[in-house]
């Protein structure tokens, strides 16, 4: 959900930053705008001297104008900061029955799933990422194929195997997981 949250709203500031630096490109190579747009002519600025002196008496203006740019400035800090945020899951919380629960490395668990994955027949390498929340953990599947694998009876062996002793072996009701195929490059054989 947030990638698509994300790549919205990139999409919407991308589209009106190309729409307001178009339109100042078309007029300033002399094309036609309606009268109402905020520039009509090649020569014309962003803000005239009346523009940028009817408020300089006022005291709130230039505070107003210097919080709402550094509030659009730590806006996109912190989104940039969520983007590059490592969504790794490093540990994973097991209820022992006790009320206390321990704690799962989530690499010891990603390397228990992906080396069993690895194991089943038509696998080449396997790779597996643990996100979520530490209670309700998702994986990641990324399985390279061998030339001679069955994609769906390595996906059903993957479920009834790997994953299932990974979800069983931490506790867990259920491990939600998106995996994703990819086969493995190989030259072409020759025929004598």
């Amino acid at each position: 959900m947030a990638r698509v949250v994300n790549r919205v709203l990139l999409g919407l500031v991308g589209l009106v930053l190309i729409g307001v630096g178009g339109s100042v490109l078309g007029v300033g190579l002399g094309g036609w705008w309606p009268a109402w747009w905020i520039h009509g002519d090649r020569h014309d600025v962003l803000l005239s001297d009346a523009e940028r002196t009817h408020f300089r008496d006022a005291g709130w203006w230039w505070p107003t104008v210097l919080a709402v740019l550094a509030a659009v400035v730590l806006l996109a800090l912190w989104w940039l900061a969520a983007t590059l945020r490592r969504r790794r899951l490093t540990e994973v919380l097991i209820d022992t029955g006790d009320g206390q629960g321990a704690l799962l490395r989530g690499r010891a668990m990603e390397n228990a799933v992906a080396g069993e994955a690895a194991r089943l027949d038509g696998v080449e390498r396997a790779q597996v990422t643990l996100t979520g929340h530490r209670m309700s953990p998702e994986a990641r599947v990324q399985l390279v194929l061998r030339p001679h694998a069955a994609p769906g009876e390595t996906v059903t062996r993957l479920t009834a195997e790997a994953l299932t002793n990974a979800r069983d072996s931490a506790g867990l009701t259920s491990l939600p997981t998106e995996v994703e195929l990819k086969a493995v490059k190989h030259r072409a054989e020759r025929v004598n």
